[in-house]
């Protein structure tokens, strides 16, 4: 018996509109699984689309959105002990919880049931590792073994970070036996790579348009710092370069969108290789009416 759906996929699949709907119509609740829906003001930037969580005019519930401030540096081990306090909560209050986001770390790392341990800085590493581009890095985390985060590193200090935990998990095994039992239907939400790529695009002019620039530059005002928000990676990386001058608006805004089609295919092999992993991930054809979708899923629970 499933006592969680998660709902995965890539960039722009429409994962949110098909979990908010069916938590609608399980009585359930959502938990974010996106490593950047977690900050307060970054909206636009990481597609929260709050106005999408109703169903039937009802507001549906969400969790792990907006629980800290833009400009600090949550991690792994804190999603874990957050998403248990969620999960823990709505099993006490016969809530059934449906997992959604694209951040296929913060989904394995649940649905694997291994507690994770804060990982200290390793500043001998760091120093090694700081005069290396971002493909030297990316081909040196592709190396682990371990659990290790590839999807969102598409700045350096963001690898050397993911580095940094992978090889804290080379000598530190992940404690098991910690975890609650979760049993849960994992589906996913997938579009063929020209369809997926003609909706990136599309969203992202339609992001520009609602003011994506305005919410960065705010955030800048604030005074958080420009490399905090660089961190970040994909839209607050290119946005803070052209907010700062460093780069021209059309040269941000195909610099962006190449960065956000390489991201969607990074999480596509993130998926593949859970798949490869033993995990049983049933693929919906992005295309398939949202009812359809939602019929289909519901027809899994019940198996």
């Amino acid at each position: 018996m499933y006592n969680l759906l998660t709902i995965l996929g890539a960039t722009a699949t429409g994962k949110t509109s098909l979990a908010v709907r069916l938590a609608g119509e399980l009585k359930g609740e959502i938990i974010s699984a996106d490593s950047r829906q977690i900050y307060r003001g970054m909206d636009l930037g990481t597609g929260k689309d709050l106005d999408e969580y109703v169903h039937e005019g009802n507001p549906v519930p969400y969790h792990l959105v907006d629980i800290v401030d833009a400009g600090f540096r949550f991690n792994l081990f804190m999603y874990q002990q957050e998403f248990l306090k969620v999960w823990r909560d709505c099993e006490r209050r016969g809530v059934f919880p449906v997992l959604c986001g694209g951040s296929g770390l913060y989904v394995e790392s649940i649905l694997k049931a291994h507690r994770m341990t804060p990982v200290p800085e390793n500043p001998e590493l760091r120093e090694r590792l700081s005069r290396k581009s971002l493909s030297e890095l990316s081909d040196i985390l592709a190396s682990y073994r371990s659990l290790h985060n590839t999807t969102d590193t598409d700045t350096v200090k963001r690898a050397i970070r993911a580095i940094e935990i992978a090889e804290y998990y080379e000598t530190h095994e992940p404690v098991k036996g910690e975890f609650p039992e979760i049993q849960s239907l994992v589906v996913g939400v997938l579009f063929d790579r020209e369809t997926r790529r003609q909706r990136i695009t599309e969203r992202l002019h339609a992001r520009l348009q609602a003011g994506m620039i305005d919410e960065v530059k705010g955030l800048l005002d604030r005074g958080i710092k420009p490399e905090d928000l660089i961190y970040y990676g994909l839209e607050y990386k290119y946005l803070t370069l052209y907010l700062t001058g460093e780069l021209a608006y059309d040269d941000m805004v195909e610099q962006l969108n190449i960065a956000i089609h390489q991201f969607a295919k990074r999480q596509m092999t993130w998926f593949r290789k859970m798949e490869r992993d033993g995990f049983d991930i049933k693929w919906l054809d992005g295309n398939m009416p949202l009812n359809e979708k939602v019929d289909q899923v519901k027809l899994w629970l019940k198996e």
